[in-house]
């Protein structure tokens, strides 16, 4: 097929409402939010924001037509990223972090399976929450170890026909839900005990909300995403019906491999890199620094919104190629997501500390857009698995694999 990365009328349509919707409404969120002492407080805060997203169908567009929803692929999902984040990242990532919680069921689960649990996320009102509960303290980019490592920690043992989970998990988005409850699903990454072999190691339960035996031991205080709540709690004899088991025997490594995709980080990047990029252009068009001329006319400057402008495009490019070869299906799409993780992650850090230069000290102050844009970016590479410690490894095990074919990737 011909290369081509414009979109279509759809996507048009898609992104010309998610910048409105930036606009308008989520550019709003940092006046409300402003001031409140905790996390809590500030992400009870942007509940009604996140609504307003839920009634504008964004979240449908999240839930592949397939199963009810409005989603036409990956592609589109990193258009609406992009659009969102660029009004307010914390409210962005709460409405995706809902479809990581989702992830699983929709590639996983049953038709029964879907249609007791996708209800309130199909619908265009509340605010309906999903999480995945997978990060858990000391880390967990080796959860697949098993003896002599500790792996994945939290469990899932057999009583009668049902599943009883203990663990602890931290810096998992939407896992408290709006009141400390829970979300309205969660998928949880335990390790099952069930005596039968087909039932041994990692797997992903669906535990639907209020969710009995949540005990919230904390509330993290993140640098950036001010008003997104990352806590820490225990699951204390969670009882769910052995049949919230996601996906087959032995699928729930690939389940959360396919949730982890990492484009969807690509196309956050872009976003806080354009919105960092249009605030210091407009600086350096209009200011003077007490000089003669506007600050772009030094070629420096102008030599740095140059970078960062070839650093957007190039995010967006391989970002939307990782998305196309994700909706196909093709056989190096998880390599194409983990390169525009790795990349757009860095680079969006990157052009932050430049474009941070550029303003000079007042962009320190919170004042000015910058710093908060500098706090979220820095989280991209340290979060949907690490780029040290989750991304490169696994590269490393693809570029391993002796099948691994270096000139036919190279024309992916």
């Amino acid at each position: 097929m011909p290369i081509d990365f414009t979109p279509s009328d759809e996507q048009r349509a898609v992104r010309a409402r998610a910048r409105e919707f930036a606009r308008d409404v989520l550019s709003r969120v940092a006046k409300e939010t402003h001031g409140l002492a905790t996390a809590r407080e500030r992400y009870v805060a942007t509940r009604p924001f996140y609504e307003e997203m839920v009634r504008a169908g964004f979240l449908r567009l999240l839930v592949p037509q397939a199963l009810g929803g409005d989603g036409t692929g990956a592609v589109t999902v990193a258009i609406l990223a992009e659009e969102l984040i660029g009004g307010d990242p914390s409210v962005a990532l709460s409405l995706f972090s809902t479809s990581l919680g989702l992830a699983p069921l929709l590639r996983g689960g049953s038709p029964e399976q879907h249609e007791r649990f996708l209800g309130p996320f199909l619908r265009t009102e509340g605010a309906p929450v999903a999480s995945l509960a997978f990060s858990e303290p000391g880390g967990s980019a080796n959860y697949l170890s098993t003896a002599p490592g500790t792996g994945l920690r939290t469990t899932a043992r057999a009583r009668g026909g049902s599943l009883v989970i203990d663990g602890t998990k931290q810096w998992v988005s939407g896992a408290t839900g709006w009141d400390g409850t829970g979300p309205d699903l969660m998928s949880v990454a335990c390790r099952l005990t069930a005596r039968r072999a087909a039932d041994r190691g990692v797997a992903v339960v669906a535990v639907p909300g209020p969710v009995e035996g949540l005990r919230v031991t904390g509330e993290l205080d993140p640098l950036g995403h001010r008003a997104h709540l990352l806590p820490r709690f225990d699951l204390v004899g969670v009882t769910v019906p052995r049949e919230n088991v996601l996906g087959g025997p032995g699928e729930g490594p690939a389940l959360l491999a396919s949730a982890f995709g990492g484009a969807a980080v690509g196309a956050c990047a872009v976003g806080v890199m354009r919105a960092a990029f249009a605030h210091a252009l407009d600086f350096a068009r209009s200011d003077r620094r007490g000089g003669p001329v506007p600050v772009i006319d030094h070629q420096g400057v102008a030599f740095v919104l140059a970078d960062v402008k070839t650093r957007i495009k190039a995010t967006r490019a391989l970002t939307w190629r990782a998305c196309h070869a994700a909706d196909r299906r093709e056989p190096y799409a998880e390599e194409l997501g983990i390169h525009a993780k790795v990349f757009g992650s860095e680079a969006a850090v990157q052009s932050l500390t430049e474009l941070m230069r550029v303003v000079g000290v007042q962009s320190y102050s919170h004042e000015s857009p910058l710093a908060g844009l500098m706090a979220d970016a820095l989280a991209y590479p340290l979060f949907s698995g690490g780029n040290i410690g989750f991304r490169r490894r696994r590269l490393q095990e693809i570029f391993s694999d002796p099948g691994y074919d270096a000139v036919a990737t190279a024309d992916a």
